[in-house]
């Protein structure tokens, strides 16, 4: 494939012309990567359906089962399960010459159910029984704690009701980020379906168009929160079934919402009972050698994207969770930690520090190939990408020289909203600090604006509403007390949210809870709690109790998120300031035909402030933080018009701790105003 001279993201951003070799050496990387792929498998697509290949199949005419393991360094593979009483010796595998090795069994040898391991004697001489690494389902046993494969293939697979969902249709991606296990009330591991009939209504209520769960891939410690994972074609089995998760994802497509994936292909658990590690006895395989295969803050283990059976393995993952689970598409966790060898751990201070040598170029090759393969499989799939390193193209076209992503987090911000909580005094906030912190961004680039995700609600750490109003909430939150600290904190974290959303980015994410401020903290059973459940659920109770004011953000919530979508707000190009004031701290600002104007000032209302807009006109309130809906006091008569005087300035009555957004009227309305100048 003959490309340009000079890159397409060159040519949209003169600033990265001093790298131009390096992006077309990328680009030059993938190419080769796609031609390899071509020739072995015809395509891409066909390339990543290698669970086709390995792990358990069966053959469509004679019903024999075909056992395939990659395992290039071993001395030694046998299958062993129910089937054959866990004998070692009773069932080995042959090996070929790229290091796979095979069996096949008549149709009568396995069955649903059956509990199965591959037992391999490694390049070191030692025998380990091990989870095959290609496995669809595991299990763990509830005395022992031991995880086993289980052959799934039930009699009759699970028929879809919703079928035909396009996840085009999401042109903005609200994202509800969700945990199935902690999804409910009880203290104990809540399941796929009490989740689907559960909570999705809720996020549909609320007017989400998109749910991200966590936690999906098999991992052996429920506190990683999802993030070591072991098996990665295997839902977690402590949620339920795989059809109870294809009954969820079901139960979403109905109600309009699409559903994705939390993958994790930036690392691995390190545990070799369940896990990929050291598969073979040669300390390496699945993973780089040596130290750059350790992460050093995760205690886990980093992939070699450099290999072509890795690489296969990653591909044909992404593509069963799409074909198989109709997942519509991802958010790819640690990506920072994908794209560098140093992890993330030095700085990014010049444009130089994303294009040396610490990048991980087949790294960089594999992300292209996974965004290239998921828009091909599943086109118009989300595909977001935690990244804190701002690495230049992420969410540009491949073709272009960018890695392909449609979304990237705006991880800045939530840090942003922590640090001024803890640092400043509320008369200390920076108007300019706080606009540029939410508007600096690669242009071109759509980001997924949040001001608070699980990272800020796990143990350790705060929620946005119990860092504003802290042990408050425990005793002020009926709809019937007083509490300065609790006006304050319900005040602000409507606000926070607010400008968050309407400025921060393309698309918005909310976490599980959040939206009606769920107080305290996450915490998943451990050693240190007693292994206590009290912290790792969601009280719903508290936002559906009518004597408790969580209803009231809820409310908030539900009403930002519809005016944001009827409005397409996110649609639109970045805002426009029209005043950054330091002074009054007021900030005022425009997108998508809606006029923003937050006064984050505790204790000063300033009447008659003039204000420029875009356009002349009467302009009405459509949404007040100050509403009683929301828990405010009403001080508004929302009802009221705004007219611009002959120089385009609106007056407005700015509160303390309050934002108005105003929409301009239409022609139609202004014909009942003559004199009023359009």
């Amino acid at each position: 494939m003959r490309r340009p001279p000079i890159p397409g993201l060159v040519m949209a951003d003169g600033w990265l012309q001093p790298y131009s070799r390096q992006i077309r050496d990328r680009q030059r990387l993938f190419d080769l990567k796609m031609k390899r792929i071509n020739q072995r498998a015809g395509s891409l697509e066909e390339y990543a359906r290698g669970y086709r290949y390995y792990g358990f199949n069966r053959d469509a005419e004679t019903g024999a089962w075909t056992y395939r393991e990659w395992a290039p360094a071993a001395r030694r593979v046998s299958l062993i399960g129910d089937f054959n009483g866990w004998n070692r010796e009773s069932h080995p595998l042959e090996r070929n010459e790229r290091g796979v090795w095979e069996i096949t069994l008549p149709p009568d040898a396995l069955a649903h159910g059956q509990k199965v391991k591959v037992h391999v004697v490694g390049a070191d001489g030692t025998g380990r029984d091990r989870i095959p690494a290609w496995i669809t389902r595991t299990v763990q046993d509830p005395t022992t704690y031991d995880f086993a494969g289980e052959i799934w293939m039930p009699e009759h697979p699970y028929e879809w009701r919703n079928n035909g969902f396009d996840p085009s249709r999401v042109e903005v991606p609200f994202v509800y980020e969700a945990h199935v296990g902690m999804g409910g009330e009880e203290g104990r591991v809540h399941t796929y379906r009490e989740f689907a009939d559960e909570v999705l209504p809720r996020i549909a209520r609320l007017g989400y168009n998109t749910v991200q769960l966590m936690a999906i891939q098999e991992h052996p410690y429920y506190g990683s929160f999802g993030y070591h994972v072991s098996s990665f074609f295997a839902p977690s089995s402590r949620f339920g079934e795989p059809e109870d998760l294809k009954y969820l994802i079901d139960q979403a497509h109905g109600l309009g919402i699409a559903v994705l994936l939390d993958v994790v292909h930036s690392h691995a658990v390190k545990n070799e009972a369940e896990g990929l590690n050291n598969f073979d006895g040669s300390g390496g395989m699945y993973f780089l050698p040596g130290e750059r295969g350790r992460h050093p803050d995760w205690d886990s283990c980093c992939f070699d994207y450099g290999r072509d059976e890795v690489i296969e393995f990653l591909l044909s993952n992404v593509r069963w969770w799409l074909e198989e689970f109709r997942f519509d598409g991802f958010r790819f966790d640690g990506v920072t930690s994908m794209l560098y060898f140093h992890r993330g751990h030095e700085p990014f201070g010049d444009l130089g520090a994303y294009f040396g040598s610490s990048v991980d170029l087949d790294a960089v090759a594999y992300l292209q190939l996974a965004a290239t393969l998921i828009q091909r499989v599943k086109p118009g799939a989300i595909a977001i990408a935690e990244d804190m390193s701002g690495m230049p193209g992420l969410c540009r076209p491949v073709d272009e020289g960018g890695i392909g992503f449609s979304h990237r987090l705006a991880m800045g911000i939530p840090d942003y909203w922590i640090k001024l909580l803890k640092e400043k005094k509320d008369e200390e906030w920076s108007m300019g600090d706080m606009w540029h912190t939410l508007t600096n961004r690669r242009y071109g680039e759509p980001h997924v604006a949040y001001c608070e995700s699980h990272d800020q609600a796990l143990v350790g750490d705060k929620t946005l509403a119990f860092r504003l109003m802290d042990a408050e909430m425990y005793w002020k939150m009926a709809v019937d007390q007083q509490s300065l600290i609790i006006d304050r904190g319900m005040a602000l974290h409507k606000m926070i949210r607010l400008v968050t959303l309407a400025t921060g980015g393309e698309g918005w994410l909310n976490f599980m809870g959040n939206e009606f401020g769920h107080p305290e903290w996450i915490d998943f059973p451990r050693e240190g709690n007693g292994w206590s459940y009290e912290y790792c659920r969601r009280q719903w109770s508290l936002v559906d109790n009518p004597s408790l004011r969580f209803k009231f953000l809820n409310a908030f919530d539900q009403a930002m998120v519809r005016l944001a979508q009827e409005a397409r707000l996110l649609n639109n190009p970045p805002p426009f300031p029209l005043n950054i004031d330091e002074t009054n701290h007021v900030m005022a600002f425009h997108r998508g035909g809606l006029l923003f104007v937050f006064n984050w000032s505790g204790d000063r209302a300033i009447m008659d402030y003039m204000l420029p807009v875009p356009q002349k006109g009467e302009w009405r309130v459509v949404l007040d933080t100050d509403n009683a809906r929301f828990g405010g006091f009403g001080r508004q008569d929302v009802s009221m018009p705004h007219f611009t005087d002959g120089e385009g300035n609106l007056s407005l009555y700015l509160l303390p701790r309050t934002a108005l957004v105003l929409k301009r009227v239409g022609s139609a309305v202004m014909a009942r105003h003559p004199g009023r100048e359009d």
